[in-house]
């Protein structure tokens, strides 16, 4: 497991972003919140997580532990994947979705 990534931002856009870690180039996925916290930096810490699959091994990034963790919340309901999760968390900060999931709002 890949808990963390600390480096510089190669490369940043809304839904990926390159980062060298000590001369080695990592491809994360980011949502939209992440991205909104780094677009301005150099260079960072993005807590991660590693999703293995039959055809690919994708890495995804979070600016905050929070984010991260609820990510992995998201994935673990049945019928959420890792992309709906991204998506969930790129239109609603950590906080609110957490929120809305605590009272039951489905709709928001």
């Amino acid at each position: 497991m890949i808990a963390y990534l600390k480096g510089d931002y190669a490369f940043k856009s809304p839904a990926v972003v390159h980062m060298d870690v000590n001369g080695v180039g990592y491809e994360l996925q980011i949502s939209l919140h992440t991205y909104s916290r780094i677009q301005t930096l150099e260079k960072g810490l993005l807590h991660t997580v590693l999703i293995v699959r039959e055809d690919a091994h994708i890495l995804y990034g979070f600016y905050d532990i929070v984010e991260k963790e609820l990510f992995q919340l998201l994935i673990g309901v049945s019928g959420i994947g890792a992309g709906t999760a991204r998506v969930m968390l790129s239109y609603m900060k950590p906080e609110e979705l957490a929120k809305y999931i605590q009272v039951g709002d489905v709709r928001a």
